[in-house]
């Protein structure tokens, strides 16, 4: 079996990429995410199929199927359980993945960082089509003010919401587009997710230390292959809690209600996912100035491998960086917790507030490493040049025998 794998064009690609690829021996429980990213992706276009053959999309007939799917259909409950909060469990690992990401260095990868990022918003416009499929109350009004935001755009605004909508308000035409993107972006998004991959093999993964160098390296089978399953487990045993016991959790009680464009909820809010951004969208008063610093507390992501980090890669080198780090983090989950709440003066206030740190925090964590290193490698008689690092880890690399051996 050894030797046949070998022979086989396409098993030795295969094995050199995944079986026998070389990872370094101290990888933490938070590599554990890409994979279940991974897993969630797939769970997610495998129950997506089985609930199309059951959707109709049509404004007449759409929450009808929905309630179709859940009281008539054999197991139809189950699986659209899964699929709305495996939805959440997506966003939480991606979340905690590009977490990692920064506090770790992998910044430093940029095709992988920008694959990454570009991915992510690939899935948020996944989970805003499939928001609005089900037609309910709050489906209806976030679709209906998600896209009237295309109107800030210069000279085309209006005719591009026009066209996204297929007509002149959202309707009919609108729903259909959408379950036709909702339908067809899963597979664009594995498709990146693999270019993904090949650029984070091609790159070197970073470890803990934040490089290569001077880390043991072991082969992906059988270490973290069974590290990976047993983190899908327990993701597994998380998930059911919600899916069989609590699967109305992620869900706004709306959403329960058929679409009346008569009638315009309260408190019209997104996922808990999207929560952040839109706290920041209604702390700016000014509809264009709101929505740019909107779409830049996402965008900004994109800006991360061309700052000017610290000359160590892991930001667990740096104390001040931990701490604006996790400052950072608490900052994220309080604009969470903040676009729950009504739409009241003293949670407009703070959203304002707390989007001005989200910003400042960024740039902090960036000169906290450059003054950290300013102040350490000064006095020091010898200097560490960013990047040797991962240069001797691609060296090592490159000698190591992947045929099941390590180094």
């Amino acid at each position: 079996m050894e030797s046949y794998r070998l022979r086989n064009p396409f098993l030795r690609v295969l094995t050199k990429s995944i079986w026998d690829y070389p990872v370094p021996c101290n990888l933490s429980v938070w590599w554990n995410f890409g994979s279940l990213l991974g897993f969630c992706l797939l769970v997610q276009i495998v129950t997506g199929l089985f609930l199309a053959m059951h959707y109709t999309p049509h404004v007449d007939y759409a929450f009808g199927s929905i309630m179709h799917i859940i009281r008539d259909v054999k197991e139809g409950w189950f699986l659209r359980s899964v699929h709305v909060n495996f939805a959440s469990g997506f966003f939480f690992c991606l979340y905690c993945h590009i977490g990692r990401g920064i506090y770790y260095g992998s910044v430093d990868n940029e095709k992988v960082w920008l694959t990454g990022v570009t991915l992510y918003l690939l899935v948020c416009a996944e989970a805003f089509f499939g928001y609005v499929l089900p037609w309910g109350q709050m489906s209806y009004w976030g679709a209906t003010v998600i896209t009237s935001m295309l109107t800030v755009i210069p000279w085309c605004g209006v005719a591009l919401t026009e066209f996204v909508w297929g007509d002149y308000c959202v309707g009919d035409a609108t729903l259909k587009r959408f379950y036709v993107f909702h339908f067809l972006l899963p597979f664009v998004i594995a498709g990146v997710a693999v270019i993904h991959i090949f650029y984070l093999h091609q790159e070197d993964s970073n470890c803990p230390l934040g490089g290569l160098s001077m880390v043991q390296m072991v082969p992906f089978h059988p270490y973290y292959t069974l590290k990976d399953l047993t983190g899908i487990l327990a993701f597994c045993f998380m998930m059911n809690f919600f899916v069989l016991l609590y699967p109305d959790t992620f869900l706004a009680c709306e959403n329960w209600l058929k679409a009346n464009p008569m009638k315009t909820p309260l408190n019209i809010k997104p996922e808990w996912y999207f929560m952040f951004a839109y706290t920041i969208l209604r702390s700016i008063p000014h509809k264009t100035g709101g929505i740019v610093v909107m779409a830049s507390s996402i965008l900004v992501l994109y800006l991360f491998p061309f700052f000017n980090w610290g000359e160590m890669r892991s930001g667990a080198f740096y104390l001040p960086f931990q701490v604006i780090f996790w400052c950072w983090v608490v900052v994220f989950l309080l604009l969470i917790r903040t676009g729950h709440a009504h739409v009241r003066p003293v949670y407009v206030s703070l959203g304002y507030c707390l989007t001005i740190f989200y910003f400042a925090l960024i740039f902090l964590m960036v000169y906290s490493q450059l003054i950290w290193d300013y102040f350490l490698f000064s006095f020091s008689p010898v200097r560490v040049k960013k990047g040797v690092a991962a240069s001797e880890g691609s060296e090592v690399k490159e000698s190591l025998v992947v045929s099941g051996q390590c180094v």
